[in-house]
């Protein structure tokens, strides 16, 4: 008994996931990576476009009325040929603005008209 008690004692390798203190630097480095892999140009962020006078007209090539409801304060956009397009007035003193695509009314935070 005395020969086993001045022996070292071995130390068992751990793995990683053992290694508690590895697993959020390893976690960082996988969402870091994110940060230098180039991005492909598929969706450029869109441009606000606002008229300063209240009843705004369109842009060229932008159809699509963005309108705030008065009763809920939601954002919703009128595509042409939908039920309300031609009874929706864009006033950009309250906020509202014509967009040039869906994705852009979208990223903007709008949604499409249910009707």
């Amino acid at each position: 008994m005395g020969q086993r008690a001045s022996q070292p004692r071995k130390r068992r390798k751990r793995s990683l996931l053992e290694q508690r203190a590895l697993i959020p630097v390893l976690l960082c480095g996988v969402a870091a990576v994110g940060y230098f892999v180039p991005q492909s140009e598929k969706h450029p962020l869109p441009t606000v476009r606002r008229q300063g006078d209240s009843r705004a007209t369109a842009p060229a090539g932008c159809n699509i009325k963005g309108n705030i409801s008065v009763v809920t304060g939601e954002r919703i956009y009128h595509m042409p040929g939908q039920r309300y397009y031609n009874e929706t007035v864009v006033n950009s003193a309250k906020g509202e603005r014509w967009f040039c695509s869906q994705w852009e009314a979208w990223w903007a935070g709008w949604r499409k008209s249910k009707v």
